[in-house]
């Protein structure tokens, strides 16, 4: 397992298509700043082929959501717009909106691991609408980058409180820990 994993009991495993380093850096950072959501479909299908036993068992896709104050001033959530082409790839249900961040966090740049764990406590809600449905279901979380786990752990704390069965995550990159993804 993924020593940062055991430090975020609440998701079970992940899983990234490539590592954030200088080769991927700029094409995660246009994906997320510069509207350059053409090449989208080929990010999704990095992530079908390194998920595919974890798409295999799902029940649904959930995105990370963004705080509308963020969401507006970029105009669309990267994780939601990944989600919803790695739904139509792997013929699993996406939830765009089932996950909302009602609190409004800072950036997590530059926080420690522990900053970012506090950062993102309490940040995170289910839509009362998805409520049923994320009862007794098997989700996976789809974010761009897994870098302590943070963030994904929060979100799947709120989904397993909802009912979730298990909550595991893909994701577009990771920052390079020194150990594999389980």
């Amino acid at each position: 397992m993924w020593p940062l994993l055991r430090r975020y009991p609440s998701l079970s495993s992940a899983r990234a298509a490539v590592l954030y380093d200088d080769g991927s850096r700029n094409l995660i950072l246009h994906l997320k700043h510069a509207d350059a959501l053409a090449g989208v479909p080929v990010l999704a299908r990095w992530m079908q082929l390194a998920g595919a036993s974890i798409l295999a068992e799902a029940d649904y896709l959930l995105p990370v959501p963004l705080h509308w104050t963020r969401l507006f001033k970029r105009r669309y959530n990267q994780s939601a717009e990944l989600a919803r082409a790695l739904a139509r790839l792997a013929d699993v249900p996406a939830l765009p909106d089932g996950l909302v961040r009602p609190a409004k966090t800072p950036s997590q740049g530059g926080l420690s691991r522990h900053g970012r764990q506090e950062n993102v406590r309490d940040a995170f809600a289910v839509k009362d609408r998805y409520r049923s449905r994320i009862n007794g279901a098997k989700i996976v979380l789809i974010d761009d980058v897994i870098t302590t786990g943070a963030t994904l752990d929060a979100c799947a704390a709120v989904l397993l409180d909802t009912g979730a069965v298990c909550v595991d995550a893909i994701t577009l990159a990771r920052v390079d820990h020194g150990a594999p993804l389980s």
